[in-house]
């Protein structure tokens, strides 16, 4: 049988898992989302198009590679419909192209209702939802009611529907002051839901077990980062699923043993969207001159992410948990600006110096301490080959390896596919 690939970001998200998707995918027969929902945004490049997709795996682009939303997924049917809108004018064969698993559960216009109400409940504490109703959806999974996509083909589907609609609107009927019109919104909901009537619905577990005995290639594309994960990441500003290797298995329904290649991506520096602990995250000139140069603004949300340098211990971190074997760095090209990076190596917490991320750093005091490297100061988006790449990229490259103990298989200097250099 053959293995299933993994490849996940291993900061806040945002790190460029789409693109390197994309260019992996002529070595596989599958790709494969396994968590999260319309909050994601990954962006592919290529032919002089930019393409942001939310809950069609990356593949989609490809001839002859099957797409397969998993039943860790949780889709919003009017999203859905946009985006595959917005691939119309290309023509693909979303048809043969794209499956969806039968227990991957639904986002309802109610669930983004209790998104909105309950962070604007919050105010200051807000955790920085991007408001699509991710969370309030994987509550109603776990809390055991939820609707799933199988459920749209039971005759019974109105019913269950209605049932958990009320369920909702007694919930909101809580939250002083909080308005909304839900006719307005089930309309295009239901449209929704019959285009998603007319695409293949599979138990996608039997369907990779088939698929791994005949031999096919598989690749697992996780949404969000690892900092984002439920149980590891900067909690609770987090995301509402596993985004870790462990969230392929629970999201695809493949067995651990299954996993081969685990390809870690992140950002030469650091970003991060909404609230939450951030170490090294830069408030002065130099963060600014990252988001410029990074053109750091959310794919899903528009919202500026914070920018800061490259934290290692939070890198070393996720790398452990995730059992990473090779690494993509991305964005390289921003750095170019630069006569001087900086590299946090280690933090300093009440005194005492740690080397990986400390339980509740939410609420703790954690002060980055830095290595300065030596910058290229050199245009990086017209190179072709990591041969011809200047001699202090490759130290830096070779510095990371040397820290993080795995090799840098890929270095990305830009946001078209062709940008992309093997090392």
């Amino acid at each position: 049988m053959t293995q299933v690939d993994v490849l996940l970001g291993l900061q806040w998200g945002d790190e460029g898992k789409g693109k390197i998707v994309d260019v992996l995918t002529p070595q596989y027969d599958i790709i494969a989302r396994f968590q999260g929902g319309p909050n994601a945004g990954h962006t592919l490049e290529f032919e002089g198009h930019k393409h942001v997709l939310h809950t069609i795996p990356s593949g989609i682009f490809r001839d002859g590679v099957m797409n397969v939303i998993g039943n860790g997924v949780v889709i919003d049917p009017v999203i859905f419909q946009k985006e595959l809108e917005k691939l119309a004018p290309y023509k693909l064969d979303i048809k043969n192209r794209l499956v969806i698993s039968k227990k991957a559960h639904l986002i309802l216009p109610t669930h983004r209702l209790l998104d909105q109400a309950s962070e604007h409940a919050k105010g200051h504490d807000k955790i920085g939802s991007t408001l699509k109703g991710i969370g309030p959806t994987y509550m109603d999974k776990t809390g055991r009611n939820g609707l799933r996509v199988g459920d749209i083909f039971l005759p019974n589907f109105k019913e269950k529907y209605n049932s958990l609609v009320e369920k909702h609107i007694g919930i909101l009927s809580h939250y002083d002051g909080f308005t909304y019109n839900l006719s307005e919104l089930e309309g295009p909901w239901m449209e929704g839901i019959e285009i998603l009537k007319g695409l293949d619905a599979i138990d996608s577990e039997q369907y990779f077990y088939d698929a791994r005995k005949s031999g096919k290639k598989i690749l697992a594309e996780g949404a969000q980062g690892t900092m984002l994960d439920i149980d590891f990441g900067t909690y609770p500003f987090v995301t509402s699923s596993n985004t870790v290797t462990a969230g392929t298995c629970t999201g695809l329904g493949v067995p651990p043993n299954s996993i081969g290649r685990v390809i870690g991506i992140f950002k030469a520096y650091c970003t991060r969207v909404g609230s939450g602990p951030f170490p090294t995250e830069l408030l002065d000139e130099v963060g600014e001159q990252i988001r410029a140069e990074g053109r750091e603004f959310g794919a899903t949300t528009g919202r500026p992410r914070r920018c800061g340098w490259i934290d290692l211990p939070a890198l070393r971190y996720a790398i452990m948990v995730n059992g990473v074997t090779e690494l993509s760095m991305m964005k390289a090209d921003v750095l170019s600006i630069f006569d001087e990076i900086e590299v946090c190596t280690h933090y300093m917490v009440d005194g005492k110096r740690m080397d990986y991320l400390p339980y509740d750093i939410a609420n703790m005091i954690c002060t980055p301490v830095y290595e300065k490297v030596k910058g290229w100061k050199t245009d990086l988006t017209g190179l072709s080959s990591y041969a011809d790449s200047p001699a202090e990229l490759k130290a830096y490259v070779e510095y990371l390896e040397q820290k993080l103990e795995v090799p840098v298989k890929v270095v990305s200097v830009g946001p078209d596919r062709s940008q992309t250099l093997k090392n």
